[in-house]
């Protein structure tokens, strides 16, 4: 399956997806639909039934169950589903990827060919050490590769392919979903989980073969605007009032030791992450991350004393704040509803791979599906280093990604037996 799974890769990253936060549309690109709709045309191809794109770019497709009716499962396996984003992130440009393959890796740093200052380094790669010998697949250093997370929607076009190849293979009803905006936290705003009508579903959106997903962050985003007022700097004394001073001291007392860079496992931190503006108005966006959704509040609390400490200091500027939900932690959902881990668990025990679960520092649509729901837990694709320049996947591990699917479904047969 490595040879199919690295060609579909290698076909999808070359189409540019990248979604935009500042877009109040879904999708909020429209190049989102070039990839889309070429998914429509493969599944079609593939030989699935009820393919669907609808306007805001959702596709949906169906493997019909193969169960024959003597079968002891017959009539009794649920239908499962398996999901996977198309955009890829805002942070670094999706256009004119020029991946770069690496047959038989065999360790050491890889230089990325368009700028020799872009370096994947094994010091800040350790999972490397663990893929001598695979095939990895990275950029040429201008762009991010899109791995994140056209390595998902690969696994299930091949997986899905592989199935109606092998009529053998028992499974019962599949359905396939893919979604934009995930990277925006949109994702499932508009994902039709009626329609999808699955007991369970399964993102394909994670990291290294083994570690599998059941806890993400829950999450806020927050938008603090200063205004000021503008006037020529030439007669400016008593009269102008700078919105980004006030800014620059709101950002200058952001806790360091509640920062992405300073934090890892199951610690909380606040993110300023972008900030734009003039004199008149200047705007900063944040992200609010704890694995325990109250702990939001108490990030927020933070913020509203920080500015509290600065307004003092500039009476003339106004100062708002805006808080709006993203996702939830989806722990306490899927611990309830833990069949569908059992199985996931031994799809990979099966696949040759050691699982354990990790909690994500980030979010899936998994998130939201399963805030919706419908159970939703994340695999594995072999990526790494996702939404910057030094992203790179293990198509021996995104083959392994495969693998799991193709057992995961032969499993919710035989426990329905």
């Amino acid at each position: 399956m490595k040879k199919e799974v690295l060609e579909k890769l290698l076909r999808y990253v070359k189409i540019d997806t990248q979604s935009d936060p500042t877009s109040s549309t879904t999708p909020s690109t429209m190049k989102q639909f070039d990839l889309s709709n070429l998914l429509v045309e493969e599944l079609k191809q593939i030989g699935l039934s009820n393919i669907s794109i609808d306007d805001k770019c959702y596709v949906y497709a169906t493997l019909p169950s193969n169960i024959p009716a003597d079968h002891p499962a017959y009539g009794k396996v649920p239908a499962i589903g398996f999901v996977a984003h198309v955009d890829t992130s805002p942070d670094t440009s999706g256009a004119n990827v020029n991946a770069q393959i690496i047959e038989n890796y065999q360790g050491g740093d890889i230089v990325l060919p368009a700028d020799n200052n872009v370096v994947i380094r094994m010091s800040e790669n350790p999972n490397l050490e663990k893929c001598i010998g695979h095939t990895i697949v990275h950029t040429d250093g201008t762009t991010l590769l899109g791995s994140d997370d056209k390595s998902g929607v690969a696994a299930i076009m091949t997986a899905v392919e592989y199935l109606i190849n092998h009529p053998e293979i028992i499974h019962g009803d599949i359905k396939v979903g893919f979604t934009p905006d995930e990277e925006i936290g949109r994702g499932a705003n508009h994902f039709d989980v009626k329609g999808f009508n699955c007991e369970y579903a399964y993102t394909i959106d994670g990291d290294m073969p083994g570690e599998i997903n059941k806890e993400t962050f829950s999450a806020d985003a927050c938008k603090i605007t200063t205004y000021g007022r503008d006037i020529h700097p030439g007669m400016a004394k008593d009269v102008m009032v700078n919105s980004i001073r006030a800014m620059a001291d709101i950002i200058a007392l952001m806790p360091k030791n509640t920062a992405p860079e300073t934090t890892e496992g199951y610690e909380p931190y606040i993110h300023p992450y972008k900030v734009s503006g003039t004199v008149d108005k200047t705007e900063l966006q944040i992200l609010f991350r704890d694995f325990k959704t109250p702990g939001l509040a108490d990030l927020k609390k933070t913020v509203d004393e920080i500015i509290a400490q600065v307004q003092p200091n500039y009476p003339k500027t106004r100062i708002e704040v805006e808080v709006t939900e993203q996702y939830r932690n989806m722990l306490d959902t899927l611990e309830s509803n833990p069949h569908g881990l059992d199985y996931l668990w031994e799809a990979c025990e099966r696949s040759g791979v050691k699982p354990y679960w990790n909690p994500i520092r980030g979010g899936t649509d998994g998130s939201r599906l399963t805030e919706m729901g419908l159970p939703t837990p994340n695999i594995y694709t072999g990526g790494q280093n996702f939404h910057a320049k030094t992203e790179w996947v293990s198509i021996d591990g995104l083959a392994k990604a495969v693998e799991t699917v193709i057992n995961l479904v032969q499993i919710w047969v035989e426990k329905k037996a």
